[in-house]
Order: C-alpha cells, then sequence, then structure tokens
C-alpha cells in the first residue's frame, strides 16, 4: 500500500483547518486516513503548526510520501531535517551526537527567526494601531472646528437678528 502525509481539510467556510494525515494513497481527501500526525492553520499569523515530530519522523523513514505542501510543513517544523541527518549517520559521516547538536543548533535558529518575526508583527501592529489613532483625532479635531464655526455663525446670525429686532423696535416706538 503506497501511504501518503498529506493534508485533511477541516473547519468551517472561510476558515479552514487541516489535519496532517497519513493516509492510502487512494483514499478520498477528508476520508479514511491511517494516523493523524498534527495540525495546520494557516489562518494564524504565522501560520500554526503542531506535529508529533516522532511519528511524522517514523512515518517519513518507512517510507511515506508527503505533498508538496506537507513535505513543506514537515521541513519547517524539522523532520525532514533529521532525516538527513539521520542518513549522515547511517553513511558513517559523523555520529549521533553531532547530528543531534546540529539539529538542536538548526531548530534554535529556526525558534529565533519565529520570534523576531512574531515581534516584528506586534510591533507594526502597535504602530499601526497608533497612526489610526492619531488619523483618527485629527478627523475629530477637523470635525469639532467645523462644529465650531457652524455654531458661531448661528450665534452671530440670532445676534444680528437680535440687534435687528431691537433696532426695529425703538423705531415702531416713535411713531
Amino acid at each position: 500500500m503506497a501511504t501518503k502525509i498529506r493534508l485533511a481539510r477541516h473547519g468551517h467556510k472561510r476558515h479552514a483547518v487541516y489535519h496532517v494525515v497519513v493516509a492510502d494513497s487512494r483514499a478520498p481527501r477528508d476520508g479514511r486516513f491511517i494516523e493523524k500526525l498534527g495540525i495546520y492553520d494557516p489562518n494564524t499569523n504565522p501560520a500554526t503548526i503542531n506535529i508529533n515530530f516522532d511519528r511524522a519522523l517514523y512515518w517519513v523513514n518507512t517510507g511515506a510520501q508527503p505533498t508538496e505542501t506537507a513535505n513543506r510543513i514537515l521541513s519547517y517544523t524539522g523532520v525532514l531535517m533529521m532525516k538527513h541527518l539521520q542518513g549522515g549517520v547511517k553513511k558513517g559521516a559523523f555520529d549521533q551526537a553531532t547530528a543531534e547538536a546540529k539539529f538542536q543548533a538548526w531548530l534554535n535558529a529556526k525558534n529565533e527567526k519565529i520570534a523576531a518575526k512574531k515581534a516584528a508583527l506586534a510591533k507594526d501592529g502597535v504602530a499601526k494601531t497608533q497612526a489610526t489613532l492619531a488619523e483618527e483625532a485629527k478627523t475629530r479635531a477637523a470635525k469639532e472646528e467645523a462644529v465650531a464655526k457652524k455654531l458661531a455663525e448661528i450665534e452671530a446670525a440670532k445676534a444680528a437678528a437680535a440687534a435687528e429686532a431691537s433696532e426695529e423696535a425703538p423705531a415702531e416706538s416713535a411713531e
């Protein structure tokens, strides 16, 4: 049986969440699967990926073929990097301890990169919020100025009408 590591769509309309599964290549996309390896949520920034690392590595080593998207997800989580390093250990290029050290160094660099991206996104979000609030304050000030101008015009018109009415009242009493 040919096995594939692929995504099974779940969630609701326009808000898909995918399960990363190992399935027979002939099974339907959302149908029967052998094992669920994790979850991929592309709706967050950066995307949320929760994979059972050991089981994914087992399936990759036993010959399960990942689809293009599943391959990117496994690469992102380091499953394919570990498979590559284990191949080097089998060939005798280096020992298991060196492979573990290389993987940990790669994983630490990856986590730092992700943390930097999250910090940049948070900083951009704060800057965008502050810019929006400043723009709203300018708009509000312009509206308040326009309202004050209109109120001043209305008061001036009332004062002019009152002055005109007071000028007409003495003139009528003189007649």
